[in-house]
């Protein structure tokens, strides 16, 4: 029997109330964040989850240790779970990314979807990447999953499960330690 599979945004992280562009850096979760996903933990902790997988970041394995601790799960990493790969973003505000890189972040904004530039992901390869792995961890589990992620894994997923193309990228919404169904 296939499982339930539930994915939840990482907590709060100071980069997400500076409004900065967190991608792959080691961001950590702030105390609102752990607030946050403690909180989490104690709806989680009533679902029967079988099994919790987060990505790889700082920010998500914190995360997903404080979900795991609770529901007393093992956390298994995977990298396909990780944020996307834009690194000459990570770290800045959005103003710095709109002065620095004016020429992308209009197409960033306006059609995600068709936004390439050399040496970084775009959102089919992380919407690739990411329904591989959930498609691995479906075959091989049973029961109530769990996964914790970023916003724009969040969103590639949701929309490839839902039938809807990239460029609905911006109507989802998945708020800091928020769980939707995937499937």
């Amino acid at each position: 029997m296939a499982p339930q599979i539930y994915l939840t945004r990482h907590g709060k992280t100071v980069a997400n109330q500076e409004n900065r562009f967190a991608g792959r850096s080691d961001e950590p979760l702030c105390p609102e964040g752990r607030r946050q996903l403690q909180e989490l933990a104690a709806e989680c902790a009533t679902m029967g989850l079988t099994a919790l997988y987060s990505g790889p970041l700082r920010r998500t394995l914190q995360s997903g240790q404080i979900l795991a601790e609770k529901c007393r799960l093992p956390l298994r990493e995977v990298p396909a779970l990780t944020d996307i790969h834009l690194p000459h973003w990570d770290g800045l505000t959005k103003a710095e990314i709109r002065h620095r890189f004016g020429q992308e972040y209009p197409t960033w904004l306006a059609a995600p979807e068709k936004f390439r530039v050399n040496g970084c992901e775009d959102l089919a390869a992380v919407q690739k990447r990411a329904v591989a792995a959930v498609e691995e961890i479906g075959a091989r589990e049973e029961g109530i999953v769990l996964l914790v992620t970023h916003l724009i894994v969040a969103r590639c997923l949701l929309l490839h499960y839902n039938n809807q193309p990239l460029s609905h990228f911006r109507e989802i919404k998945v708020a800091n330690g928020e769980v939707v169904q995937l499937l």
